[in-house]
């Protein structure tokens, strides 16, 4: 059998960083981000999008992207976002602000 061409990706902000190999068949996730030579920390794998353990095995055409880890817990964000949204609303309610009617 012949090799396995793969691409293992990893993407920032600003930037993202994209290399292809060629693998022995079984070749794994793992296998392919420890082989990428990107120096990143990554808190997961993904194929196409779809989580996946170290372990799982490669195929021909697969696209292993470097998860990174989040930077901020989605339950805070949205807390800050809906305080915001609250302190907004807050400071629009004085005379002539949509909404509730003064007493």
């Amino acid at each position: 059998m012949g090799l396995l061409r793969v691409e293992v990706v990893c993407a920032w902000p600003d930037r993202h960083q994209a290399v292809t190999l060629e693998l022995e068949h079984g070749a794994t996730a793992g296998d392919a981000a420890r082989a990428s030579g990107i120096r990143a920390e990554h808190s997961g794998l993904a194929i196409y999008g779809e989580p996946v353990g170290d372990s799982a095995l490669l195929r021909e055409g697969d696209r292993v992207e470097l998860l990174r880890p989040l930077a901020i817990d989605p339950k805070d964000a949205r807390r800050t976002r809906a305080r915001n949204r609250y302190r907004g609303a807050a400071s629009r309610s004085g005379p002539g602000a949509k909404g509730r009617p003064p007493r």
